[in-house]
């Protein structure tokens, strides 16, 4: 369906169920902020079914959005929905981006570009080996990520087994039982937890890092807590640390560029205010 309004300011959102926890609006308003541009970020919540999906992008697109950036449940509905699906996409099962133009709705994820982003930022040399805690969606990206920071030994633990044999049979991944993940980081250059583990309102990450390289990093998806249990042990071991929030704002990059058409800078300022934020939702 395509836009049948042309107007200023530049609308942009976010949709998910529920949503109303994003950080991704304070991402975009600093951006255009920064940039002087004229335009708006907006958290719309949208019920889990895909016919509720469909017509809200529907409405979105009538009223002259450039796109939004689509969170859980709705990954997977934005593939469905699009005309054109990008390869990164394709490969990951999702989409976390969706931006219209004339009469399409193309399909991208830029959450694998984020999280290697993110990865480049602490360091120029990651290694060869890495162990990804988890097979959902989000490992999904992360392997992708992985594989095009050039990694070539990539080792996936899940606590469903079954779900880590099909993600390892999809991207040629050795598997791990999940009874053995304190083992199986010796000689691992990254450890990345992609799972809910750790985070607030979830049981607890029982991991033993004591046996993982000195030199190795170690990154968790999640960003409340901001610095996970994990994290905290990484930090205190000596190992370099990647949090929740640097996957976040490297993947808001391609997004705002495309919809909004200004320069979108990742840097402390910015980390700030979503500390900030956060800081602020712990305390409510």
């Amino acid at each position: 369906m395509a836009k049948t309004l042309q107007q200023t300011p530049i609308l942009a959102g976010v949709v998910g169920y529920p949503v109303n926890h994003s950080l991704s609006p304070i991402i975009h308003t600093l951006w255009a902020k920064r940039a002087g541009i004229d335009g708006y970020y907006i958290p719309v919540a949208v019920p889990p079914d895909y016919d509720d999906f469909a017509r809200a992008i529907d409405a979105l697109r009538n009223v002259g959005f450039a796109g939004v950036n689509v969170t859980i449940p709705h990954k997977e509905h934005a593939l469905r929905y699009a005309d054109i699906v990008s390869d990164n996409a394709r490969q990951a099962g999702a989409a976390n981006m969706l931006t219209f133009v004339d009469e399409c709705a193309a399909a991208e994820n830029s959450d694998i570009i984020g999280f290697a982003e993110a990865v480049r930022e602490k360091t120029s040399v990651v290694g060869s080996s890495a162990l990804v805690l988890g097979a959902g969606g989000a490992a999904r990206g992360v392997v992708l990520a992985l594989k095009v920071l050039g990694l070539t030994d990539i080792r996936i633990i899940n606590r469903t087994i079954e779900r880590a044999k099909d993600l390892a049979e999809v991207f040629d991944l050795a598997v791990i039982d999940w009874e053995k993940k304190s083992g199986a980081i010796e000689n691992i250059d990254l450890l990345v937890n992609t799972t809910s583990l750790g985070m607030s309102g979830q049981p607890p990450l029982e991991i033993d890092i004591s046996r993982l390289n000195p030199g190795a990093i170690v990154a968790d998806i999640v960003y409340s807590p901001l610095k996970t249990a994990l994290l905290e042990d990484a930090e205190r071991n000596g190992h370099t640390i990647i949090d929740g929030l640097a996957m976040l704002m490297h993947q808001a990059v391609p997004g705002f560029e495309k919809w909004f058409g200004g320069a979108a800078q990742v840097d402390e300022d910015l980390r700030a205010e979503l500390v900030k934020e956060l800081t602020r939702r712990s305390k409510t």
